[in-house]
């Protein structure tokens, strides 16, 4: 349901535009919104999941998420928008690291890495099924369409998740961190108001430096602060193991091109090269395609490589992918660009499910809940930063102005972003070979 949600809204930006009378490259607030009150709210997740119980709090978060949805229905404006949509990304904060706790607390450890690849599923069914099921809306109705189609799946989920999820007995998680979670809700805060405003006129720069500057200084209190303290809202000391510290830091690189790609995908085959959103969201399910068509064979890659080469070889082929729309023209073979989107697909969703899964190779039971809760804030973080840098970069390619979304306006980038997420591989080059070994079934040696 939430990704769908996301990946369908991505396909409707063109029509909202033209609804509210804004600029294409200025609705990316709708989606960094939902990011930002995600970021924001996700510190809190772990210990809100172990002071009430995991499968309470995934309920309540549904309704809240359900709210939201139906609210976004109704806005009249991109500012109703913006507004519902952080509702929605207030319950999205509790659903997605609740979720992995319940994953993660569950599994065998020696069935974790089938475990995280049936967990990250979701997230490659909703670009699968959220671009056509936009175009098919966009086709039939209108764009509140997009979110009142939750409220079913909603509800049907809320009585899947009272019928099938156990109750789990998480540790006493002491008290919250309340000092800790302020300094780094004003940190996620400005550091993402700071990028999603820089260059493109929003705000006047004085405000965009003062914004850097609070994001600098708060963020550095938290550090301080967290080293010090003996339960922080963000445990930064999980950050010493390396194999977590990889899937942190890689990650973040990596998923800056997976925030980008689904904001600029639908700008250049709507505004760019003329597609209507059924035809953008037909070619787009190929993604999607490749990303399904990775989970049966993402284990066995694992067992033969390991961890450390299959993330090298998928995050630069992976990069490679990202970059390859900047070529795309409307001479380009309707096939060439389907291949290109499933081949991309697919080293995605391998990328992923390694680093997500080795994130956890050497991460005691009891501290489990703090690393989902960082996981999931530096995750929602990096698709935050990369919409930005990626609506950064179109602006910079537009030029003054608000000259046309031509093609070539797409160059900078999907390149760019190509470029930031190759930027992991080294940081994977320095995992030892044997790195997560014991969890993925690869004979030590």
């Amino acid at each position: 349901m939430e990704f769908v949600d996301s990946t369908a809204l991505s396909t409707a930006l063109p029509r909202l535009s033209l609804a509210f009378g804004t600029d294409p490259i200025h609705l990316k607030l709708a989606l960094t919104s939902y990011i930002l009150a995600l970021a924001v709210l996700a510190p809190a997740s772990g210990w809100i999941a172990d002071r009430f119980g995991p499968r309470r709090v995934f309920m309540f978060a549904m309704s809240v998420f359900l709210l939201g949805s139906v609210l976004c229905g109704f806005s009249q404006s991109l500012t109703q928008l913006v507004i519902f949509r952080t509702l929605q990304g207030l319950g999205g904060a509790l659903m997605t690291p609740v979720g992995r706790i319940i994953v993660v607390s569950s599994a065998p450890r020696e069935r974790l890495v089938t475990a995280m690849s049936w967990f990250t599923m979701p997230a490659l069914v909703g670009p699968l099924v959220g671009p056509p099921l936009a175009g098919l809306i966009l086709g039939v109705a209108d764009w509140p369409w997009i979110f009142f189609i939750n409220v079913p799946v909603g509800l049907l989920g809320m009585l899947a998740v009272a019928r099938f999820v156990p109750p789990l007995h998480q540790p006493d998680p002491g008290p919250f961190d309340t000092r800790g979670f302020v300094l780094a809700a004003v940190a996620i805060t400005t550091l993402i108001g700071a990028a999603e405003t820089v260059g493109i006129g929003l705000m006047p720069l004085p405000l965009q430096l003062g914004l850097a500057a609070i994001a600098l200084s708060s963020l550095a209190a938290y550090v301080r602060h967290a080293l010090r303290v003996e339960r922080p809202v963000l445990d930064l000391r999980l950050l010493r193991i390396d194999t977590f510290r990889a899937s942190m830091i890689g990650g973040t690189l990596t998923r800056m091109g997976l925030g980008a790609t689904p904001f600029l995908l639908p700008l250049l085959f709507q505004v760019g090269l003329g597609w209507t959103p059924v035809e953008a969201g037909l070619v787009t399910i190929g993604s999607g395609v490749g990303a399904l068509s990775c989970k049966s064979v993402a284990p066995f890659i694992i067992r033969r490589f390991g961890f450390r080469q299959t993330l090298i070889f998928a995050n630069l082929a992976s990069a490679i992918m990202t970059a390859l729309p900047a070529f795309f023209r409307s001479s380009t073979p309707i096939p060439l660009i389907v291949g290109v989107l499933v081949v991309s697909g697919f080293m995605r969703s391998l990328q992923f499910t390694a680093t997500n899964t080795v994130a956890y190779a050497d991460i005691p039971r009891d501290t489990v809940s703090s690393a989902s809760t960082v996981s999931v804030v530096t995750m929602q973080m990096a698709l935050g930063l990369g919409i930005s840098f990626g609506g950064l970069m179109l602006h910079l390619a537009r030029g003054p102005g608000e000259a046309p979304l031509t093609p070539d306006r797409f160059v900078l980038p999907f390149i760019a972003v190509g470029v930031v997420s190759s930027l992991a591989g080294p940081l994977y080059r320095r995992l030892s070979p044997n790195a997560g070994a014991h969890i993925g079934g690869r004979r030590v040696g």
